[in-house]
């Protein structure tokens, strides 16, 4: 297991092999908890970081830019080098990484494949196989963060509530890990939110007003679904830091929206949430894409804000000069923020019984040039991480979030161009992702140009007509209906599916699922028929 005090990377290439072999939730967690518990403390961040398909830990902002055209052909054509009395270590794939993150410059290229070329050549058939999936960012192990919470709870004997509840508040799993195993249930308790720290944003399940209406007799607050980006600010004093909804720090990129926080919210220190729209002359929001401009820009910044300007529409608050607001209702938060900032910040609401009032509500955001509404439930709780029912998302057409994970080569004017997109759903239980048939509706002549580039460089492999990718890009895909499908792998697939955006702010691990699509598929009977040939596919 260990040279010289070092761990052994095929330790961990054994234990990826042997989760991927077994299906069962209790053996991977019996498995991960072993390991866990063998770990020294300067490894554990690291390892659960490559477990849970990362290159580093959590919170750590840097990357690698290898593409993956390169790692495929390393996993193949890297000489082997490896020798009896020199095994590859985890510290030395951790350190490998660390340089070629750091690697800028005339010949930085060279030097990133020199270090992946000598990573590989170290490593036995088997090492490479896993090595490859941590490059990638997707290790098709089983291993969800639900199954590392289990396991760190089992590896270091404390009830999983405390360890949930510490990733909830640091959104670290791995320094969670590193706390639990060396501290415990002492070590967890301890753990509370930070400023400037961000935090997994609370999640929505789809729904429709019907539904919303049926199941609720209360009443409810609704928001208007902006068509922006989802926005964290944390304030103290006159410092202020922006996080997107991935966690990263835009704030450079953000200057007047970071002007914005500190003249309007008047707080000694607070996190508030909100959302961010770009606007056109007439007041009326512009393309989702010309607003990630303004988040990718690192030059001329300043220009390209009086270019594109900015909206920033407060719906949150989860702190306040030093107390923590996650466990106390949603209808008194919305209180706390209406006082401590001005009204023109705050998001369109509106707290209704009656379906009428939401309908009308629903079209004036439609009217604004928006996605929809919010429906919130008055007493909910803030809970970072957790799609659930305290939050709706209501659409005028159904949507939902995909990953591209192929493309096929166009004909006739799409000549030259990957344009009919192989699109796919997460699976929650394990990780993986299963087609839902494909589209070629929805892009611009130039977005079909920019989207080949861009799924180039995510090529793992291709046929004459067909580029299987990473599985990086997300995209926001309407559909008319879902349907059985034997030829999907998920079991279904989209009628008349057409992209209507591409979601650069959301990762692939934040897709809808494949447990929301089967109960999609099941409500459509609300209002039809089954046939006998459908009820026998069920």
């Amino acid at each position: 297991m260990r040279r010289e005090g070092e761990l052994l990377f095929i330790y961990f290439a054994q234990l990826c092999r042997d989760l991927e072999k077994t299906s069962r939730r209790t053996e991977k967690t019996r498995l991960l908890s072993t390991f866990l518990r063998n770990l020294e403390p300067d490894e554990i961040e690291f390892e659960v970081a490559m477990i849970t398909g990362r290159r580093f830990p959590e919170g750590d902002p840097r990357v690698l830019e290898i593409g993956v055209e390169t790692i495929w052909k390393m996993t193949r054509s890297a000489p082997q080098t490896t020798l009896v009395n020199a095994p590859l270590t985890v510290k030395r794939v951790q350190k490998a990484f660390d340089d070629i993150a750091s690697a800028f410059g005339e010949g930085s290229r060279n030097r990133k494949r020199n270090l992946i070329e000598s990573l590989f050549g170290q490593a036995s058939p088997l090492e490479r196989e896993y090595l490859a999936r941590v490059l990638f960012g997707e290790m098709r192990i089983g291993v969800v963060e639900g199954v590392m919470e289990d396991a760190i709870a089992k590896a270091a004997n404390v009830e999983v509530e405390l360890v949930k509840r510490a990733n909830m508040l640091s959104g670290n799993l791995g320094t969670v890990a590193k706390t639990a195993l060396q501290k415990g249930r002492e070590g967890l308790n301890s753990v509370s939110f930070t400023l400037f720290k961000p935090i997994k944003p609370m999640l929505a399940e789809m729904s429709n007003l019907k539904e919303i209406f049926d199941e609720n007799k209360e009443p409810l607050a609704f928001e208007f679904k902006f068509d922006g980006a989802r926005i964290q600010a944390h304030k103290d004093n006159g410092e202020v830091a922006i996080f997107t909804r991935r966690l990263v720090d835009a704030t450079t990129s953000l200057p007047d929206i970071v002007k914005v926080i500190q003249e309007n919210v008047h707080a000694r220190n607070a996190l508030v949430e909100g959302e961010v729209v770009a606007v056109g002359r007439n007041g009326k929001p512009l393309p989702f894409q010309d607003l990630m401009r303004r988040f990718r820009r690192k030059i001329n910044i300043e220009g390209t804000a009086k270019s594109i300007p900015l909206r920033l529409n407060l719906f949150d608050i989860l702190y306040l000069d030093g107390k923590p607001l996650f466990d106390i209702p949603y209808q008194e938060r919305w209180r706390i923020l209406s006082r401590i900032c001005n009204s023109e910040l705050l998001a369109r609401r509106l707290v209704t019984d009656r379906i009428s009032e939401a309908e009308r509500f629903l079209s004036e955001a439609i009217q604004a040039g928006h996605e929809g509404l919010m429906a919130k439930s008055l007493d909910g709780t803030y809970q970072p991480g957790i799609r659930g029912k305290r939050w709706l998302k209501v659409k005028s057409a159904d949507t939902l979030d995909l990953v591209i994970v192929a493309a096929d080569w166009g004909s006739g004017r799409r000549r030259g161009w990957l344009s009919n997109y192989h699109l796919a759903v997460r699976d929650e239980e394990n990780g993986t992702f299963l087609d839902v048939g494909k589209t070629f509706k929805g892009l611009t002549d130039v977005e079909f140009q920019n989207m080949t580039d861009i799924l180039q460089d995510l090529r793992l492999h291709e046929t004459d007509f067909t580029v299987v990718v990473s599985p990086e890009v997300v995209v926001e895909v309407a559909y008319n209906e879902v349907q059985k499908s034997s030829h999907c792998s998920s079991g279904f697939a989209l009628r008349f599916a057409r992209i209507t955006r591409i979601r650069d702010d959301k990762s692939p691990r934040e897709i809808d699922t494949i447990q929301l699509l089967r109960r999609r598929y099941d409500k459509q009977f609300q209002l039809k028929s089954r046939s006998n040939f459908t009820r026998n596919q069920d």
